[in-house]
């Protein structure tokens, strides 16, 4: 197993040999298509790659991977950084990381890095930006209030950034109406452009296969600690990808408003269960989010008729 630690200027390689259990080579190569050629003819083909999601560090090795035939494997940030403290505890360099990496990717099944089209490489990156611009408003709407001597000053930036807002959100709306996948999700009640946009490209980035999965990676599954007869509080576990449930909150929130009931009636029905307002909300945004994925990967039409409908056996 390769396992590469991905850096702005260089790449940290480590592989690793499981049955032996220790490294057979380790070396260090620019962050460049000359270091990473360096590194295709030092490293075996059949020997896959670890590498973590950097954004546009590690997009370059990925992709040159990828285009060379190379099993190139996804790992996730957090779950390798817990295996690495618990390898390592003491220490923490790219060396280390690099061998971390090989070893946790040799001992769980990770999954192959998806290489993005260029119009769902162009939305991700405007949905991080809109991701950013809509955190600064909200910080200089907040402040504004707080400081009242600089009441002007941070009125005239929230502005200033939510005309920028406007602006992208329209971009992004143009590009979504481009692309069959998101055009489909925007017919669920609640989905705009954006959330619908963000599914989308969350949902053809990683290989769910199920929605189980899908409501695992946003943080919308149950939280469960019990102990013999004690049976605790069941909490969302809020895991994984913040911006992505909150707009499934969000969603869910305008589905309530829309002519479409389907959702609505869920959460009439959850809330007839004794669930508080925001516990049945986010059982309706893990319903979207099942159906989503649904949609996305059978290229399905949105049926209201079959949302609660049971499989055929």
């Amino acid at each position: 197993m390769i396992g590469i630690d991905v850096s702005k200027d260089s790449l940290s390689v480590c592989c690793w040999d499981d049955q032996l259990k220790q490294a057979r080579w380790q070396a260090q190569f620019e962050n460049s298509p000359a270091g990473i050629g360096q590194l295709l003819a030092r490293s075996a083909a059949h020997e896959p790659w670890a590498v973590e999601p950097t954004g546009m560090y590690s997009r370059l090795v990925a992709r040159t991977g990828v285009a060379h035939g190379r099993c190139v494997l996804q790992a996730s940030p957090r779950a390798a950084k817990q295996f690495l403290a618990s390898v390592h505890p003491r220490a923490k360099t790219d060396r280390l990381d690099a061998q971390g990496l090989a070893r946790y990717a040799s001992s769980v099944d990770l999954k192959p890095v998806v290489i993005k089209s260029d119009l769902m490489q162009r939305l991700s990156e405007l949905l991080c930006a809109r991701r950013s611009l809509s955190r600064s408003l909200s910080t200089f709407r907040q402040q504004a209030q707080a400081l009242p001597e600089a009441r002007e000053q941070l009125l005239a930036a929230a502005s200033s950034v939510a005309q920028h807002l406007r602006e992208l959100d329209r971009e992004l709306e143009r590009l979504a109406r481009q692309e069959p996948q998101i055009k489909r999700l925007m017919q669920l009640p609640g989905v705009g452009p954006v959330t619908a946009a963000t599914l989308v490209v969350r949902l053809t980035s990683v290989p769910f296969a199920t929605s189980d999965q899908v409501v695992a990676y946003v943080g919308l599954d149950l939280r469960v600690r019990d102990s013999g007869q004690h049976r605790g509080q069941r909490k969302l576990t809020k895991h994984g990808d913040a911006e992505l449930r909150r707009l499934l909150y969000l969603a869910a929130q305008a589905s309530l408003r829309s002519k479409d009931t389907t959702f609505a009636l869920q959460y009439e029905r959850e809330r007839a269960k004794g669930l508080a307002t925001t516990q049945a909300l986010c059982a309706v945004a893990r319903k979207i989010a099942r159906v989503a994925w649904s949609l996305v990967r059978h290229r399905a039409e949105y049926d209201p008729q079959r949302v609660y409908s049971q499989p055929a056996p």
